[in-house]
């Protein structure tokens, strides 16, 4: 382990905004995360995950995770997602109520 990387914890504020959580190298080994917080009837934006894979814990409301090929995951509190690697996705918020995530995207190794 580098010597910068260490354990540490991180207080989730209560705004209703992004707030950017772990930012990679050096402070961990790649990993980032942010939590997100979607007012009702936006959205993300379509993106892909490249190399990493990608987890989204939800913490509030409901949505959907629009999959590049076609694919709709029904998501909201209590959910956990799954992303795998060069995966076009959006989140968008279905809900009357705000959809808060957090997001860890990881490099991944791909054969």
């Amino acid at each position: 382990m580098a010597s910068s990387q260490k354990a540490l914890t991180i207080n989730l504020d209560n705004k209703p905004e992004y707030q950017r959580l772990l930012e990679g190298e050096p402070q961990t080994c790649g990993m980032r995360s942010g939590r997100v917080y979607l007012e009702a009837g936006k959205s993300c934006g379509q993106h892909s995950t490249k190399d990493h894979e990608e987890l989204l814990v939800f913490l509030a409301g409901q949505g959907v995770v629009h999959i590049g090929g076609g694919e709709d995951l029904r998501v909201g509190l209590g959910k956990v997602a799954y992303i795998p690697p060069r995966t076009l996705h959006d989140v968008e918020n279905t809900g009357a109520k705000p959809l808060a995530y957090i997001y860890c995207v990881a490099p991944a190794r791909i054969e």
